[in-house]
């Protein structure tokens, strides 16, 4: 990223930032939030639309269940405080791809309240909360099409079909001190929402949307500095980097003598800079008003208690369980614990296999390396589960050398088959013969003299080059643990 010119780190480090994000979820429910309409991403323009979501006159809304219980077990996840009592309200404005001419959506009184979420200290190091001011529902407006038609040049195209999708908003206090913490944040908030199901959080098709508020002070100072919000940035890396630009460009404002503009401002990531959208001076009078044709949403503790039930076992909880449980390193149980479906996957093999810290070995490293390299996802792996355990058992018991191992591996992923079928077909001759094995392990030793001489003088770890020398030369067919035996023996006695 492009740096601000006239801005050094010395200057950056008297100043303070200050950043609050507001996070816009798409509930992955299967219908709108006021109407019966399909809650689906795409189609044709202006299909998946009724006379409630397109505002027509006389239609009325009705709520959807499952929108506010998405929206509780999202709140309950991340620490909230649910309301017993929420009244939607009508957020009045005006813009063509809201036909209505307001949002239905809550203001004084929202679902959700005082959660938070833990992120590394950039400061003072150790761990930290973010503050989440509040969760609350309301819906999404339409999409305008500004390109892609003859016309466009002079003309904007609306498509409704997203208009009534139901979100979530997510406040956070303006706790948060770095683009770091920004980016982790936001990484931590998308992995418990997948966690618990309530969304696919998927950026692209804008089930995800962040804008950040971003200002400085001096480090000494009482009061915020005047903050910008940065709009419409469609990835966690680029709000990062816009996050980073943004503090150098207010800094240098500030230390030239200026002052810094309440604005919405836009995120170039291909120049790597922010520029301004529209002045924010004044605050927007949106005239809001209770929902009318909506009564009060109640969510008493019974209904609350059954939303409570379904909350799954979230990413922190998974990663010290999976550490205790099966004696995996936190780096492995962070990898495996990103995904809720990886993590059931990884549990229901290591249950079934003799040591499920060799099934993460080969898992996180043989299968998702060759997976990575075929750029293909987990789900497409011609290695089952049932396979893996097979083949972590196999060379727990010495059955299969590491060599042995990665060649079946290796013909798997070459023919498109799973791991048990390969080993039957190719089951590889392992050398058990005491004989034939000293025989290799003395030919080693005498080629290798240097070699022989550093393990008489104490350093043991020499043993493993004779092995892996041996096991070059058995073409990979000595029985590991035979030979890792043989040649502690006969070095010793050599």
């Amino acid at each position: 990223m492009p740096a601000v010119a006239g801005v050094s780190p010395e200057v950056l480090a008297k100043y303070q930032p200050v950043i609050g994000l507001e996070v816009h979820v798409q509930l992955l429910t299967q219908t709108k939030a006021f109407c019966g309409c399909v809650n689906l991403y795409g189609g044709e323009p202006n299909t998946h639309v009724c006379p409630v979501c397109l505002g027509l006159p006389g239609a009325l809304p009705v709520l959807n269940k499952q929108a506010v219980e998405y929206a509780v077990l999202a709140g309950m996840a991340l620490h909230c405080t649910i309301n017993k009592h929420s009244v939607f309200a009508r957020k009045n404005y005006f813009y063509p791809d809201s036909p209505k001419g307001y949002q239905i959506s809550q203001f004084d009184k929202p679902l959700c309240e005082f959660g938070y979420i833990e992120v590394a200290d950039s400061l003072k190091g150790g761990i930290k909360k973010i503050g989440i001011t509040r969760i609350h529902m309301e819906e999404d407006a339409g999409k305008s099409i500004h390109d892609g038609f003859a016309d466009s040049a002079t003309r904007t195209y609306i498509d409704l079909n997203r208009c009534g999708t139901p979100l979530i908003e997510i406040v956070s206090e303006p706790d948060i001190r770095s683009a770091d913490e920004a980016f982790e944040y936001l990484t931590k908030l998308k992995e418990i929402l997948l966690y618990t199901g309530v969304s696919d959080c998927n950026m692209e098709e804008g089930s995800l949307r962040c804008d950040a508020n971003v200002s400085v002070m001096l480090k000494d100072a009482k009061e915020y500095g005047t903050k910008a919000e940065i709009k419409n940035v469609n990835s966690f890396r680029f709000i990062r980097d816009a996050i980073e630009f943004e503090i150098e460009r207010q800094v240098e404002i500030i230390e030239s003598g200026g002052a810094v503009k309440q604005e919405s401002r836009l995120y170039n990531s291909a120049e790597g800079r922010t520029y301004s959208m529209r002045s924010k001076e004044e605050a927007h009078d949106y005239r809001y008003f209770p929902e009318p044709d909506l009564p009060h949403l109640i969510v008493d503790e019974e209904w609350q208690e059954a939303v409570r039930k379904t909350v799954p076992e979230l990413p922190e909880a998974k990663r010290a369980r999976l550490i205790a449980e099966y004696e995996i390193s936190a780096q492995d149980a962070a990898t495996i614990a990103s995904s809720r479906s990886f993590a059931d996957q990884f549990e229901e093999a290591a249950k079934k296999a003799k040591s499920p810290k060799r099934v993460a070995n080969l898992l996180l490293g043989d299968v998702l390396g060759r997976l990575k390299a075929a750029n293909l996802e987990l789900e497409q792996s011609p290695v089952s589960m049932a396979g893996l355990v097979l083949a972590a058992d196999l060379a727990e018991d010495g059955k299969l050398s590491s060599r042995q191992l990665k060649d079946l591996l290796d013909i798997c992923f070459a023919k498109n088959e799973d791991f048990p079928a390969v080993y039957e077909r190719e089951k590889p001759q392992q050398i058990t013969d005491t004989g034939a094995i000293e025989a290799m392990i003395a030919e080693a030793i005498a080629a290798n003299p240097k070699q022989l001489e550093q393990y008489k003088g104490g350093k043991k770890t020499v043993a493993a080059f004779f092995v892996g020398q041996v096991m070059r030369a058995s073409k990979g067919q000595a029985n590991p643990a035979m030979l890792n035996e043989l040649v502690t023996k006969k070095l010793d006695e050599a």
